[in-house]
């Protein structure tokens, strides 16, 4: 039971470099190649981690495709990026499909992603442009802050100020956030192919 081909060969070069733009080549679950090179013609680019078995991220799927639908007209590329080298394909696959998610589904059981990122939990969102750099690390919002004293709704919407500043050539005034969830286990080696 292999995994769909998640990287082909992967290949992060340069990452966080103007200089040297972040290169890569994920499947997504059906099966599509994704590039660093589609990023090039957007105004940023949001990767949701997430896990299959998180039940924070998957609170999150609903806000995540409602930020994709106003944002992607806006030039922002949108990704969820599973982080869990355990799941099979069809298992990912199925996860997708159920939980409605209206943007690609990129397998990153290298966690070339995550590592590039610094992305350390689940659901954890980046903001990046369009050369890979990292302009926000975060949670969606504050809904949840700590895992004992969720909230109702959110009261700031972390994701979205990050997305109106750079939309608007600025910086997020908070470029970091720190995210509550189930841990991105980075410390997995990569599977040889």
């Amino acid at each position: 039971m292999g995994k769909f081909v998640s990287v082909l060969p992967l290949m992060i070069v340069g990452a966080l470099s103007a200089a040297a733009p972040v290169r890569f080549e994920l499947r997504d679950t059906s099966g599509s190649l994704h590039t660093s090179d589609e990023w090039r013609a957007k105004k940023a680019v949001v990767l949701f981690f997430t896990m299959t078995d998180c039940p924070l991220a998957n609170g999150y799927v609903p806000e995540m495709n409602r930020l994709r639908a106003t944002y992607e007209p806006r030039g922002v590329a949108f990704y969820a990026v599973q982080v869990d080298n355990t799941v099979s394909d069809a298992a990912v696959k199925k996860y997708a499909q159920e939980f409605g998610y209206s943007f690609p589904m990129l397998n990153d059981s290298h966690l070339a992603l995550a590592r590039l990122t610094g992305a350390k939990v689940t659901p954890e969102v980046a903001v990046l442009s369009s050369s890979g750099e990292v302009l926000y690390l975060g949670r969606v919002d504050n809904k949840v802050e700590d895992l004992t004293h969720p909230r109702y709704a959110a009261t700031e919407p972390e994701l979205r100020n990050a997305l109106d500043a750079v939309l608007e050539g600025k910086a997020p005034k908070e470029a970091r956030t720190r995210a509550v969830g189930c841990s991105i286990n980075i410390s997995i080696q990569p599977e040889s192919k």
